[in-house]
């Protein structure tokens, strides 16, 4: 096998309004074909597929895409158009967009805070009060 392998996303009806609005949401990323019951498109250089495939599945938080973000607004922009019109906040950097897509928005720089043990312990209570990342926030706990 040499090709990528790249998700189907199952939709009632709405996966070329999804791949539109995803593509808003994030730089560099468009459409490259869609039809009645498809939508390829891509966000960063990434493939997805968007299924018209029905009401008898839908989205859960078991699988959910991770956007990390360099800047503080650049975590703002993904979390606020992400969470626009119907999308829910959830803890620590999770959220649902408006079509129950589950999605992490989190800090570039998490990672490195959390392989510091000092810092995890000044950081876990900041994780249980918190829905959008804080860059500064984080830094300086």
């Amino acid at each position: 096998m040499t090709k990528p392998i790249y998700p189907c996303l199952w939709f009632n009806t709405e996966a070329q309004e999804a791949a539109k609005f995803y593509c808003s949401v994030f730089k560099n990323s468009k459409v490259v074909s869609s039809d009645t019951m498809t939508t390829i498109f891509e966000i960063n250089g990434t493939k997805f597929m968007g299924l018209n495939g029905g009401p008898e599945f839908s989205f859960s938080e078991a699988v959910s895409f991770v956007e990390e973000c360099e800047t503080q607004e650049e975590i703002d922009h993904c979390w606020n158009m992400l969470t626009t019109n119907g999308g829910q906040e959830e803890n620590c950097g999770w959220l649902k967009d408006k079509y129950g897509v589950s999605w992490q928005i989190v800090p570039t720089i998490l990672s490195k805070l959390l392989s510091d043990p000092e810092k995890i312990k000044r950081i876990m209570p900041i994780f249980r009060s918190i829905k959008k990342f804080n860059i500064n926030e984080l830094i300086n706990a």
